[in-house]
């Protein structure tokens, strides 16, 4: 989170105070900084540059239009699951050419949407789906590119909830159904079946689980083209990690190094789907303390005005984030990775909550936090991947703005919701 520092014992993001941002935009809000969205891309392919690569960002972690204009502009594709989000792709400037599209559940109208645009792949994850392509191909005269998406039964060591590659997942399908789909291949002649697809989950903090898959996926290469299949293209999907505590964890360049020499093997094309390692570390949620509480019992609450609805990964994954106050004179620890920080002079031992009506309403718990007030600022760090496109209006609350900061500038990208947003679109029967 370097490009989010304190200076003057004040946060900063890129050149301008985060306290400057909300006190024009409120709270909650979302911040964003342009420069590590890009600095964290140009990364990942100055990484993968020994193969042809396409960098295909998953909309699923951050879809503001804003964000994917600076990718696309970027040279960046898309990676979608859905109509919505392959209409945000194109909305935002995203070439066609270079959107993939997965998905366990596409429906008719999303394929069709889809052949209508030209996109670059589907990544199809059943038999069931490649049939519903193989007909709407015909029907609209397009030849659309098709990757199979392996299920390649690897535990990535990931959240239960975030795993995708376990043969118990929904995702994907098994080398026996998979090998099946290859013999039979000529009785799907209005689709090329040109790819191969593996995504494993997220957060993955070693290279090991990208190995053992892809090492799977070789031999099943080679089946292929025994089948007489030319398979162009792997897609190794994304799930690079980033640090949600300030611990050094490993970079494209690690990931490059061990799985590059695979899908030279494999003499294909390679595909990426990052999402979290672009935008993870490239924003902040920042929220206002409405007010502290003390329980007879020694307890305390700092009770703010964000809340799950506005960031649902530490209800909803037991996520870590850190948190601290935007003015403190008291530094924030390099490293901080569970609530059972050493108290300092000058802090307390407090759980960090929202207002929803919810228990599992708490960013953090048992954390040790410097002593704030009411009306002071907290600073959610990592919270730039599937927080706002992960958010919902639960209890009847507006969601946040987005801001976007570039240098000593910053704009509003996404306006705060109002309670007409609200009832929007409802009608009194």
């Amino acid at each position: 989170m370097d490009i989010f520092d304190y200076s003057g014992n004040t946060l900063f993001c890129e050149k301008v105070k985060i306290e400057d941002i909300v006190s024009e935009v409120g709270t909650p809000a979302y911040i964003y900084s342009k420069s590590a969205i890009l600095a964290r891309y140009r990364e990942l392919k100055t990484a993968f540059q020994d193969v042809d690569t396409l960098i295909c960002f998953s909309v699923k972690s951050n879809s503001n239009l804003s964000l994917c204009k600076v990718l696309a502009e970027e040279g960046s594709g898309f990676d979608v699951v859905s109509g919505g989000e392959l209409f945000r792709a194109i909305k935002a400037g995203g070439d066609p050419s270079k959107i993939v599209f997965a998905g366990v559940g596409k429906t008719d109208k999303e394929i069709t949407y889809a052949l209508e645009n030209d996109i670059f792949m589907f990544n199809v994850e059943s038999l069931a789906e490649l049939e519903h392509i193989n007909v709407l191909a015909q029907e609209s005269g397009k030849v659309p590119r098709i990757a199979l998406r392996i299920n390649p039964d690897i535990d990535a060591k990931t959240h239960a909830k975030t795993t995708t590659g376990k043969k118990e997942n929904k995702f994907g399908i098994d080398f026996t159904e998979a090998e099946r789909i290859i013999k039979q291949s000529a009785l799907y002649q209005n689709v090329a079946l040109c790819g191969l697809h593996v995504h494993l989950g997220s957060p993955i903090y070693t290279v090991d689980p990208y190995v053992r898959a892809l090492k799977k996926v070789v031999k099943f290469v080679n089946n292929c083209r025994d089948a007489g299949l030319d398979i162009e293209f792997m897609n190794i999907g994304g799930g690079y990690c980033i640090s949600y505590s300030g611990e050094k964890v490993i970079g494209p360049k690690e990931y490059a190094l061990k799985i590059l020499p695979l899908v030279k093997e494999m003499q294909c094309n390679l595909i990426l789907e990052p999402g979290r390692f672009i935008v993870g570390n490239s924003g902040i949620l920042v929220t206002r303390v409405i007010y502290t509480k003390e329980t007879v019992h020694g307890k305390k609450f700092i009770i703010c005005d964000a809340a799950m609805n506005d960031l649902i990964r530490p209800a909803l994954y037991d996520a870590f984030h850190r948190i601290w106050p935007v003015n403190t004179a008291i530094r924030m620890p390099k490293v901080e990775n569970s609530d059972k920080s050493p108290l300092k002079t000058g802090m307390d031992l407090v759980d960090i909550v929202g207002p929803v009506c919810e228990s599992s309403d708490v960013f953090a718990a048992n954390r040790a936090l410097p002593r704030v007030k009411e009306g002071d600022l907290l600073a959610i760090f990592s919270a730039g991947a599937y927080g706002f496109s992960m958010s919902s209006s639960y209890n009847s609350r507006p969601r946040p703005c987005e801001v976007l900061v570039e240098g000593d500038r910053y704009c509003i990208i996404r306006k705060r919701e109002t309670y007409e947003d609200l009832v929007r679109g409802e009608n009194f029967t």
